[in-house]
């Protein structure tokens, strides 16, 4: 299948150096390297939820196979939709939320209730691309009234019979059921959703999900054996979770500040990324490529690199313990 792009993954950000930096090997730990235990405190895993459990249930399994008390997922899928959910675990799961109005992807088959001519299915499904109006179901976690959707791709793979299979990208928050409900309604004989597979989630795709039961193979193998090779392919770190966020990286004599709730100032900003637009989440991050926090720009790319002084970035959540950086000495 060819692969299509969500908006934040079209272009790839440039870097952009403003000071060139060297970090500590004294602080803090590239993610990559952490302990086991860290990660499994720091990790998210890109879950294949199966088909029967609600999203709720899949997160609750997976703190039950690690033994850790807590976990959160990203996105809820229909307890018979299948897919791609990412579950944080244990201290990572704030990081949910960067995810939740991040851009969607499904597979879909739809069935039409009589047959329809090729030519008008593939007007139809033109018209329901780009920004569409959307009323959620009767039984929806959000208020039913009508809200403006943006429906980034939506390409036919196959029509057989009366079953046309369909991927699509839309923004967060559109009922795909809705969607090929209402595409029925257009094409004036009704249609429903017959099956339904999530896979994209933000950075998070069906190329590297894991089901529940690579997880507990892995852990016991762990537990068992000592062997954590598995288990790091499973668990990720929490960092990936922000892949498609505009970034700033720190120096090292900045991070306490910020994990204590500092602002970013300009001057604490080594690198950063060319796709950083003002009242945006940007992620900071150590030049380890650690996550200190997430923050509300202040200043737009061009305006960090051309400023000497000024605060660049509000602190909203830190994700960093204090203490991993030593407190920068006035």
């Amino acid at each position: 299948m060819e692969e299509y792009k969500l908006p934040a993954e079209e272009n790839e950000p440039k870097i952009l150096i403003k000071k060139e930096g060297t970090t500590s090997d004294q602080h803090g730990c590239s993610p990559e390297k952490r302990d086991i235990n860290d990660l499994i405190s720091l990790g998210i895993i890109n879950v294949n939820k199966p088909s029967g459990p609600t999203s709720h249930q899949v997160s609750d399994y997976v703190q039950k196979i690690l033994n850790i008390k807590k976990s959160g997922h990203s996105g809820t899928l229909d307890p018979k939709v299948t897919g791609v959910l990412p579950v944080a675990l244990a201290d990572a799961t704030r990081i949910v939320q960067t995810l939740l109005p991040a851009g969607k992807e499904y597979i879909t088959l739809m069935r039409l209730h009589e047959d329809i001519k090729e030519e008008k299915i593939r007007k139809t499904f033109k018209k329901f691309t780009g920004e569409i109006k959307q009323l959620p179901p009767v039984r929806s976690a959000v208020k039913r009234r009508i809200r403006p959707r943006k429906i980034y791709y939506s390409k036919i793979l196959e029509i057989k019979d009366k079953h046309i299979l369909f991927v699509v990208g839309c923004e967060a928050g559109t009922y795909i059921r809705k969607l090929v409900h209402d595409m029925g309604r257009d094409l004036g004989k009704g249609a429903h959703m017959v099956q339904l597979v999530r896979t994209k989630a933000g950075p998070f795709r069906q190329n590297n999900w894991h089901s529940l039961q690579d997880l507990k193979d892995a852990y016991e193998e762990y537990k068992e054996t000592k062997s954590e090779d598995k288990l790091r392919i499973i668990i990720e770190p929490f960092e990936n979770a922000v892949k498609l966020l505009p970034k700033v990286w720190i120096f090292d004599s900045a991070v306490s500040n910020i994990c204590h709730g500092a602002p970013m100032a300009v001057q604490g900003i080594s690198k950063l990324t060319n796709n950083i637009p003002k009242d945006s989440f940007v992620a900071i991050m150590t030049l380890k490529d650690e996550l200190v926090c997430l923050g509300k720009s202040l200043m737009n790319s061009k305006e960090i690199m051309k400023n000497e002084e000024g605060i660049a970035i509000k602190t909203e959540k830190v994700f960093m313990k204090r203490d991993l950086y030593p407190i920068q000495k006035r």
